[in-house]
């Protein structure tokens, strides 16, 4: 009978990920700025909720938002021309996510070390890759994740992508605006969250009428003044 050889590995596959995004995290804490890491599935309204955020905090406090994509550079030009905030586009080479070390090479030509760019943000957003799987494996270095579910995908979303909603400080419901044309119960949704993530902060919205934005808006800043950032 042919012998099977059992290999035990102590460390997880995401050590290397993970110590380069704790070293993100103290470097942006130590510039004092707050970065929040944005993710969603594709449609999910992130651009158009993005902006809406940044026209309303944009008086008050300084930002700059990185924006992940396979190809082109459309989510970030939109947030550019309609907030006038400076945004990086990342193309990540088609992989599905963006992990610590893409962050790391992405903030030395953002942010390039003595040009006091980092000092001069108040709250850097990373508007992650569109998809509810492989984001949510990685740790970017961000101070908090917000992920965003849009009514039009349906309440059992929880379900399907529990990982998701389990690292995921605050969940946006967006597009309320449509909750009489789909079947999507929102406090189904809600229960749901809620079993995988006790802690998670849950704010119905919709991008396009502007409801629920400045609720955002308030977690955002209280994220900003937690960090110590003002």
């Amino acid at each position: 009978m042919a012998t099977v050889k059992t290999i035990k590995i102590e460390e997880s596959v995401f050590a290397d990920n993970d110590t380069a995004a704790e070293s993100i995290r103290r470097k942006l804490t130590e510039k004092k700025t707050t970065m929040i890491n944005v993710m969603s599935s594709p449609g999910s309204g992130k651009t158009t909720l993005l902006t809406q955020i940044v026209k309303r905090l944009g008086s008050e406090m300084r930002i700059r938002v990185m924006d992940v994509d396979i190809e082109s550079t459309l989510d970030a030009q939109r947030v550019a021309d309609a907030t006038g905030v400076e945004a990086l586009q990342i193309h990540n080479g088609g992989l599905c996510h963006i992990d610590a070390d893409m962050v790391t090479r992405a903030l030395e030509q953002f942010a390039p070390e003595g040009s006091g760019v980092l000092e001069q943000t108040d709250l850097l957003i990373l508007e992650n890759i569109g998809n509810l799987v492989c984001p949510a494996e990685f740790d970017t270095g961000a101070h908090r994740n917000m992920m965003i579910l849009s009514v039009p995908e349906g309440d059992d979303k929880p379900l399907k992508y529990p990982l998701m909603f389990s690292v995921s400080d605050l969940v946006v419901i967006n597009k309320i605006d449509t909750l009489d044309y789909f079947d999507f119960d929102l406090e189904a949704a809600k229960k749901r969250i809620l079993r995988l993530n006790p802690n998670a902060v849950i704010l119905p919205a919709s991008a396009r009428t502007g409801e629920g934005v400045d609720a955002i808006c308030d977690w955002i800043r209280g994220i900003v003044k937690v960090n110590g950032q003002r």
